[in-house]
């Protein structure tokens, strides 16, 4: 008797430089919480890269950095979802890392800013504040990833709110 479902063992893996980027580098296998793993590996990797980065060229690579985990990130996270036979992979954290990276766009690298930005993309990344849950309903990769743009986008919004009016510092 044959069964006529699809599960993942039904699946080809997803490619690696799809798991790869998708997991960004691993980050999504840890627990608990693979999305806040991710975030933090992105608030790592971005506080290493400011070291050699001159403060006025901060913006502009978290920017390039953030479209390219968008735009690698979308067919990385449909590959991995569709292996998986999985909307939604927690295991696929490239949408947080794109999310954090817009995050910290035009934000003064220091501790402060850092927890700060971190505290309010997973926020708004958990509870989705409206469109950001109709987003998720968009196809495969674009809906994991778009909704996380859109929680990096407010906390952004946050953040700029905030340095404007003196209540983080420059």
């Amino acid at each position: 008797m044959t069964t006529n479902h699809s599960s993942s063992e039904d699946r080809p893996p997803a490619p690696l430089w799809a798991t790869v980027i998708a997991t960004f580098f691993g980050a999504g296998r840890l627990r608990p919480g693979p999305g806040s793993w991710g975030s933090a590996a992105a608030i790592l990797l971005w506080w290493i890269l400011t070291r050699w980065i001159a403060p006025n060229w901060q913006p502009w690579l978290a920017l390039l950095l953030a479209i390219l985990a968008v735009l690698a990130g979308i067919p990385a996270a449909t590959r991995v979802a569709r292996a998986a036979a999985l909307k939604d992979p927690q295991f696929v954290v490239i949408d947080e890392v794109a999310g954090q990276l817009i995050t910290l766009i035009a934000t003064p690298v220091s501790w402060k800013s850092l927890l700060l930005g971190f505290i309010l993309f997973r926020g708004f990344d958990i509870v989705k504040p409206p469109p950001l849950r109709r987003l998720e309903r968009l196809p495969e990769g674009v809906g994991i990833v778009v909704d996380d743009v859109g929680a990096g986008l407010y906390a952004l919004a946050v953040m700029q709110i905030m340095l404007h009016f003196g209540l983080l510092p420059r």
